[in-house]
């Protein structure tokens, strides 16, 4: 890129009108800590490097910004000249502030929505209070007719969520407060949540309250996400019966809760340990027709389960498939994991069948779990069915976890089954490694079946894990002694 150095200032013609002064810049951080006069660089073709003062600033301006600037061609100017620039971003604001100074431009509402929006993500606060205040006093020419422009509450909303985004409440009130004065008739209820619920993410809970008895008295109707988030702050503050006024409430003035709102009191139910009550929150969903998450599942089974309550939690979700409103794909292997830690395999047993029957395929890793819970306990057979039906289904498990059960067949002396396994496994996709090769071998080779692992030698030989001819040697040597000479390689 390069650079034209400005021409020199020339004295000015007695008679011309001195140039528009520039409003005043808030303090630049990055030139605070130097002694250095006020050094200000745009990064365009035509801007020199010398710039050092404000005068030829103000020059540049007006050399590259006509009288004839449009609010497109500023546009177009902040965002293709300084946007893409970091170093020079800092004076987006400073020409902003120089074009209202022209007498034949007026800013509208795209630079306004720009400017807001810029200040707001790089977190200039301050200054986009100051530019909220302009856009009061010098509103878009569209609202010069009977009706404000359409683009007014969007800018504010913006403003208004970056301000509760960092806790600053007493800007986004402000800033509220000047977007009623613009706008026409009332905002809408998204606003009051907007400032509702940022109230109650930094704890400010009367507040929040506060804001609500403002939206009732003025007549704003609050909806569903109103109530779950005043339900929510209850909750968060141990005010759990004002949080079910609130619900009831919701209910009276005509608003449907739904599964947010259920999820919220049930998890309050539970963390007072009044469980009963919460599983007949989730009761009266069904009742309602509000449809299951999965979320809902996780508090009910796992708050029962962290209770220590794990028959309560094997009922529970019993019946909720067999009335067929568990969500899709919920995940019930913390139930399972947490049976077969207890040493109840057997009524983990039951959990999976009844709700696979019912269409609620558990996961790889429940499965996975329950077999190695099995394995444990000896129960290879039933580990190799629910192994076998894992694989019809498509569900494929991990390489240890199969491994371990193959050994378990082997060492029980059942290699039909075994070989059947590996064949099945092989068709969906499972293919066996050096290890399955190792086990089936030496089971075949304790069987004295000398035919059927030879054949399985052959295999590991084709697919490359034999790595040399002693390693063969031993593994055709334990086939003809009738024993395992099977090492980890």
């Amino acid at each position: 890129m390069s650079f034209k150095k400005l021409p020199k200032l020339r004295p000015k013609p007695q008679g011309t009108p001195s140039p528009p002064t520039l409003p005043p810049l808030a303090p630049n951080p990055a030139l605070a800590a130097t002694s250095e006069p006020f050094l200000t660089l745009l990064p365009t073709l035509s801007l020199s490097s010398t710039i050092t003062s404000q005068s030829q600033i103000t020059n540049f301006l007006q050399t590259h910004l006509k009288p004839s600037l449009t609010p497109q061609d500023l546009l177009t100017f902040l965002k293709n000249r300084l946007h893409h620039h970091p170093k020079y971003t800092h004076l987006d604001l400073h020409v902003f502030r120089y074009a209202a100074t022209l007498d034949s431009f007026r800013h509208d509402h795209s630079t306004f929505e720009w400017m807001v929006r810029t200040l707001a993500i790089t977190d200039r606060f301050d200054s986009l209070r100051s530019v909220l205040e302009f856009i009061v006093s010098n509103p878009c020419p569209c609202s010069d007719g009977i009706f404000s422009c359409p683009r007014t509450e969007p800018i504010f909303r913006f403003a208004i969520n970056s301000y509760c985004r960092v806790g600053r409440f007493d800007d986004a009130l402000i800033a509220f407060d000047h977007m009623l004065k613009m706008i026409d008739g009332l905002p809408n209820v998204a606003m009051f949540n907007m400032l509702i619920h940022g109230f109650v993410k930094h704890g400010e809970h009367e507040k929040a309250l506060g804001l609500y008895n403002r939206m009732i008295k003025d007549r704003v109707k609050p909806d569903v996400f109103t109530f779950n988030i005043l339900i929510s702050s209850y909750c968060r503050n141990s005010q759990f019966g004002l949080a079910l006024e609130v619900f009831k409430e919701m209910r009276i003035k005509g608003c449907s809760p739904n599964v947010v709102s259920f999820n919220t009191l049930i998890t309050g139910f539970f963390r007072e340990r009044k469980f009963e009550e919460g599983i007949g929150m989730a009761y009266e969903m069904i009742e309602l027709g509000c449809v299951f998450s999965n979320v809902t599942c996780e508090i009910l089974i796992g708050g029962l389960c962290k209770d220590g309550k794990f028959m309560e939690a094997c009922d529970l979700l019993i019946d909720f498939s067999r009335k067929e409103v568990l969500p899709n794909g919920f995940d019930y292997f913390g139930l399972i994991e947490r049976l077969c830690g207890e040493g109840k395999v057997e009524r983990a047993m039951e959990v999976v069948d009844d709700l696979w029957k019912k269409g609620n395929v558990p996961s790889v890793i429940a499965c996975t779990t329950l077999i190695e819970g099995l394995r444990r306990l000896g129960r290879i057979e039933e580990a190799f069915q629910l192994m076998e039906k894992m694989l019809k289904e498509g569900i494929l498990p991990d390489s240890v976890t199969y491994n371990c059960l193959l050994q378990g067949i082997c060492d029980a002396g059942r290699m039909v089954e075994a070989n059947r396994l590996r064949l099945l496994a092989s068709s969906k996709g499972l293919d066996p490694d050096g290890m399955t090769y190792r086990i089936l071998v030496s089971g075949y080779a304790r069987e004295e079946k000398r035919k059927e692992g030879e054949r399985l030698v052959d295999e590991m030989l084709d697919r490359g894990f034999i790595p040399d001819i002693a390693t063969y040697n031993r593994l055709m040597d334990g086939l003809t002694n009738g024993k395992s000479s099977l090492r980890r390689q």
